[in-house]
């Protein structure tokens, strides 16, 4: 039997006090975000005649998300890390801010406090002989084409099983993860390894939530970037690696046609040796262009928690 309660007098006086609305303190912000939350859920409770078993089936879900830490990793996969991007494309339309490289999400695997070079670094520890050499570079400038030096270009991939360091033990410590300067011509260089996609554990939470809506936990080869430099607008974006089958079908909704970059197979012997290969590598080249602002909450990332941040001088 279905019953609509939702609209009564209360219901409605009720949600005033689960959200604190009729008491004194508290953050007047937050109530009305958290009555704003609750209702739509109290309404798509009547709407959609939600049973006891399936709420409860629900907050099982969340209660396991919560104790793997996968919160993060579903947020992508439900859009909210894309739809947040979408807002900050429009606040930039809004501001006049253009011609820059494009957004798109910072995903949940960030470690702080990464080796700092200028100019050109190793991000692999030779540890996987069999993972198919890259060599990583390209230019830093403004939207008038001048070079950036000095820019700070924060790098982080995974390996070639699709694992990152920090959160895969079996890794040693910032493997795969630099922070370049720009040199004079606003370039920066780094030699590694091809990273692999990978996707969501089989039989997660996640994976059981994407599953019910008809959808995959899989994300293609990618690499991470936070580019900034003062007077500049803070770069959070990644490149999708051409030729993945994934590419264009990311779970986390991340790829972006600009930010889809091919590969170049070199088998030159003598640039293998001038980069400190041992044979072929392949060549990765993405150049930034950051858009110049006076506004310095623009100029550094926004605050979310990241691991090892409050260790990190950064």
């Amino acid at each position: 039997m279905t019953v609509n309660i939702f609209d009564t007098p209360e219901v409605q006086d009720f949600l005033q006090a689960v959200a604190g609305l009729d008491q004194a303190g508290g953050s007047e912000r937050a109530k009305r975000i958290l009555h704003r939350l609750v209702s739509d859920l109290y309404r798509l409770i009547d709407d959609f005649d939600v049973t006891p078993e399936e709420f409860w089936s629900s907050v099982s879900v969340l209660n396991e998300l919560g104790q793997q830490t996968q919160f993060g990793l579903l947020a992508p996969g439900l859009g909210f890390d894309h739809y947040l991007d979408m807002r900050m494309d429009a606040e930039d339309e809004a501001r006049g801010l253009a011609g820059g490289t494009p957004r798109t999400i910072e995903g949940p695997l960030y470690v702080a406090g990464a080796p700092e070079t200028e100019g050109v670094t190793r991000m692999d520890d030779g540890s996987d002989p069999e993972a198919e050499a890259m060599w990583l570079t390209g230019r830093v400038r403004d939207t008038d084409g001048q070079p950036i030096v000095g820019a700070r270009v924060e790098i982080w991939h995974a390996d070639a099983k699709g694992n990152y360091s920090f959160f895969d033990p079996t890794q040693s410590d910032y493997h795969l993860r630099r922070t370049i300067l720009t040199d004079a011509e606003g370039r920066y260089r780094a030699r590694s390894i091809i990273p692999s996609g990978y996707g969501v554990p089989d039989g997660s939470p996640t994976d059981r939530v994407l599953k019910l809506l008809g959808r995959h936990g899989q994300r293609p080869a990618h690499i991470h970037f936070f580019v900034s430099a003062p007077g500049h607008q803070h770069l959070t974006t990644q490149i999708n690696l051409a030729g993945d089958p994934y590419t264009y079908d990311d779970f986390a909704f991340a790829t972006r046609e600009e930010l889809v970059v091919a590969g170049t197979r070199i088998e030159d012997t003598a640039e293998a040796d001038e980069r400190g290969f041992d044979g072929p590598f392949t060549e990765v080249v993405f150049d930034v262009a950051l858009t110049r602002t006076d506004a310095h909450e623009l100029q550094t990332r926004h605050a979310r928690p990241r691991a090892l941040e409050g260790a990190s001088d950064d």
